[in-house]
């Protein structure tokens, strides 16, 4: 079946533009498209290799090698008078679950030992050299997947390395991928490695709308017969597309642009050098694709709205994007005296003034809320800090992440497996140790060992894993005044940054009047839960025991739906227990459902007389007790030092 054409893909101009220069210069660095399910983020990227002209490799070789450039360390080399041939550009998809071996490639160990030969069977990275490597949901990739592409985009090379042997092949891709940000946001290293980002929504154009169904259906009923609908136009686009890349070369890049590109990067507080090569590329390729022969101020308008969206996000809470009105003061900036040519929006004229933001309207997130009491308000947080790390106890076996010790996949080796498990990294020693005692039986003769797939021993190896960290926090009236709650929403918010750089699942469940509600169903996206915090109103009595009654139900759920993630429970709250018929018993009761988590109390008892209610709580729930000040590293390492120089 013939995929979906890239030009019956309705609207979407942002990514159709960022993927045409991806291609006319895979220097660019690749594109990140986010946005919401059922978007055609997908569809238009499998469509795009069938535009992209074919390469020239080497017969025989696996690993793609360009007859006019071989690599001369390629496994399949060397590569001197070889024959080649000509074949389509490639579209390589990695899966969110696939194994290390399968992505970079993997050494038959068997083979190694027993003949000592060096076979190496290719992955998916060297299938996608001078390709496109695609992923979907990159977001959800693990995070050793993610260091191996990180060091592939680096050095341009991908490196398997066992037992002392060592296999190196190029593997440079355009990298793709597609997530939606609902679902968590990617690890900052990996983010800054695409060159460009795209931003899409479905259309709320009804008309348009109407559209995109009918081309789905039509496409659906007869693939063929669609595909050949749109052969033409998908034609032509691939001859623009090799047109744009012979001229590529011939672009040239003036200083004036070259200084509006560090004007606007300056101005929008950039980190690194990154984005300025990027921009650059990038309006060295739109000029191509415009079929100039040199950059305009309309080439790096375009360039600066692809590459800096997501390079100006200073932590993980901000949202992306640039200020048009801040984008084109810099071009200004760069150009005190535009000649007449230069006609792009504000050019010779000042910049339009920012909009004023529109008043807070009642019942909007972030608007102050009220009851009939006129009880319930939402007060802001204040600054972040870097918060002290809470670990799960015990060992776990769950998810590969940053928190608490685990027995993963990667890591220190710290044992053998048993027998029976049957995957993982093998272990040289051990698997001598299993062959040796039947080289006899086996009728070895000389060098080398006979083994069998019985005799491979793997690796028990210790790292860390991410773990579900669900909030219960105390949005009562007694927790209402404004500095305290502030101090309160700072430090979770602290807390759910230290748990988006961990890679954990995150929750919320709040409690006010007299119920609880869950606030956030668990989810790695610790955007959402951050802005769900921001907008929490405060007011009313203390439903403790409803609060504690509710956590306990998440996380039952939770134990079903993700078994292998342990989870932290950090319970944010005074203590006080004040609604409903005996709240203290029935609140001491529902922690005694909690008993086996690991729990954190935060204390946020302030003022001079208090009642210690918190730490009571925390001594029914068998947890750590932590007063609110105490939660930021800083304040750990100072009472450190502070014991430190008594015990001197």
């Amino acid at each position: 079946m013939k995929p979906y054409p890239f030009t019956a893909v309705v609207g979407l101009p942002d990514l159709r533009l960022a993927l045409v220069l991806s291609s006319i210069s895979p220097a660019v660095g690749g594109v990140l498209v986010r946005g919401e399910k059922g978007t055609a983020k997908s569809t238009m990227v499998r469509a795009l290799a069938g535009l992209l002209p074919g390469v020239d490799v080497v017969d025989g070789c696996r690993f793609s090698c360009d007859p006019a450039a071989p690599d001369p360390r390629c496994p399949d080399g060397p590569h001197d008078g070889a024959k080649s041939h000509r074949r389509p550009a490639k579209l390589v998809e990695l899966p969110v679950g696939a194994a290390e071996d399968r992505v970079i490639g993997s050494l038959h160990l068997e083979r190694a030992l027993a003949e000592g030969v060096t076979d190496f069977q290719p992955g998916l990275l060297a299938a996608a050299h001078r390709g496109l490597l695609y992923v979907d949901e990159v977001n959800l990739l693990h995070d050793h997947l993610v260091d191996t592409l990180l060091d592939a985009a680096a050095m341009g090379r991908a490196t398997v390395e066992r037992e002392g042997v060592s296999v190196s092949h190029a593997a440079r891709f355009v990298l793709i991928g597609t997530m939606n940000p609902e679902e968590g946001e990617l690890r900052p290293q990996l983010l800054d490695r695409f060159g460009l980002t795209v931003e899409v929504a479905s259309s709320r154009d009804p008309e348009q709308r109407v559209e995109v169904v009918r081309r789905r259906l039509a496409y659906e009923a007869d693939p063929d017969a669609f595909a050949a609908q749109y052969a033409e136009e998908d034609a032509r686009l691939a001859a623009d597309i090799e047109a744009a890349q012979r001229l590529l070369p011939a672009v040239k890049l003036p200083d004036e642009a070259l200084r509006q590109i560090a004007e606007v990067c300056a101005s929008f507080e950039v980190d690194g050098m990154r984005a300025d090569i990027v921009t650059a590329r990038t309006a060295v390729a739109h000029a191509a694709w415009a079929g100039r022969d040199e950059v305009t101020t309309e080439d790096v308008r375009v360039a600066a709205r692809l590459a800096l969206p997501h390079r100006r996000r200073r932590n993980p809470f901000d949202a992306p994007g640039i200020s048009e009105e801040q984008l084109e003061q810099a071009l200004q900036d760069a150009q005190p005296d535009p000649g007449p040519e230069d006609d792009g929006p504000g050019s010779g004229s000042a910049p339009p003034e920012a909009p004023q933001a529109p008043e807070p309207q009642q019942g909007s997130e972030n608007a102050p809320q009220q009851n009939a009491g006129g009880q319930q308000k939402t007060v802001g947080a204040g600054e972040t800090f870097k918060a002290r790390v809470f670990r799960v106890k015990g060992m776990g076996e769950g998810e590969r992440g940053r928190r608490s010790r685990a027995i993963t996949d990667s890591g220190r080796t710290v044992g053998v497996q048993p027998a029976s498990v049957r995957e993982g990294r093998p272990h040289l020693v051990a698997t001598v140790k299993a062959a040796a005692p039947h080289q006899k039986a086996r009728g070895r003769a000389g060098a080398g060992l006979k083994l069998r797939p019985e005799d491979v021993r793997y690796a028990l190896r210790e790292g860390r894993e991410g773990n579900l960290v669900l909030f219960c926090v105390d949005a009562s009236g007694s927790m209402g005044a404004k500095a305290r709650m502030r101090e309160v929403k700072s430090a979770v918010l602290s807390l759910l940054l230290d748990a988006y750089q961990r890679r954990d699942k995150v929750g919320l469940v709040t409690f006010r009047g007299d119920a609880a509600e869950l606030a956030l169903p668990p989810t790695i996206s610790v955007d959402a839960a951050a802005s769900r915090l921001e907008g929490l109103p405060t007011g009313g009595r203390t439903p403790l025991a409803e609060g504690l009654l509710e956590a306990a139900r998440v996380l039952r759920v939770e134990e079903i739906r993700d078994p292998r993630r342990r989870p932290l429970l950090v319970v944010v709250t005074d203590g006080r227990a004040t609604s409903g018929p005996d709240a203290v018993a029935r609140a001491q009761a529902a922690a005694g459902l909690l008993s086996g988590v690991t729990t954190i109390v935060m204390d946020c008892e302030s003022g001079k007389m208090r009642l210690g209610l918190a730490a009571d709580l925390a001594a029914h729930l068998g947890a750590d007790h932590v007063p609110l000040a105490d939660v930021a590293a800083e304040a750990l390492a100072g009472a450190v030092r502070a014991r430190t120089g008594r015990a001197a």
